[in-house]
């Protein structure tokens, strides 16, 4: 065989390992290796043995995600050490974007608590009870007492939840407030530590 050919074996080769995985990244189901071999025009042994070398070769690399035989087929999914980063990246993208109001509502609550609902209100300016509950079916609030004064108003204060997702020791890690409504700058660094599940860094000072 000439050096031509062997060069040209190898580059067909190489083709439909690229093929394969390009098919297999676009497939949502797992692809029997007779389809495989049909779309590639290869023997059905052919696309087996290289799907083996493939399934070989991620594995030796350490990568996080796996050549797999499923259901008579072949798909690449993610390697079942990570399921844990995995199963956490599904959930939180199962979870919409919490609204401005109930973040606004929310910073109040971390920084005021423990506060009733109309003590929010008085800073709000709005009823917050419906965005309160939304809070409450998130896991970031949840009622911690009643008030001394008269009518004993449920008091509001935030959860471990609320700590675990902004990534914090304990509410003295809040980045600093005023006495005030808090600004866009500190709803804006709640926002992004309860989305990445990082630590609430502090707004920039003026």
């Amino acid at each position: 065989m000439s050096d031509a050919t062997e060069h040209n074996d190898v580059t067909d080769l190489t083709v439909s390992v690229r093929a394969i995985e390009g098919i297999l990244i676009a497939a949502m189901e797992p692809v029997e290796a007779a389809l495989l071999a049909q779309l590639l025009e290869l023997p059905v042994s052919t696309i087996e043995e290289l799907c083996d070398r493939l399934a070989l070769a991620y594995a030796d690399a350490g990568h996080g995600f796996q050549m797999a035989k499923v259901a008579g087929g072949y798909r690449l999914q993610s390697d079942p050490s990570i399921a844990g980063y995995v199963e956490r990246f599904v959930l939180d993208s199962q979870q919409s974007r919490i609204s401005p109001a109930a973040l606004e509502t929310l910073s109040i609550i971390a920084y005021k608590q423990p506060i009733s609902r109309a003590q929010v209100a008085s800073i709000r300016g709005v009823d917050p009870d419906a965005v309160i509950r939304t809070l409450q079916a998130r896991g970031y609030v949840a009622e911690v007492g009643r008030d001394e004064g008269p009518g004993q108003a449920i008091m509001y204060g935030t959860t471990t939840v609320f700590l675990e997702r902004m990534g914090l020791m304990s509410l003295a890690d809040l980045p600093p407030i005023s006495d005030f409504v808090p600004g866009a700058d500190v709803v804006e660094a709640i926002d992004r530590g309860l989305r990445s599940g990082g630590s609430a860094a502090a707004p920039p000072s003026a």
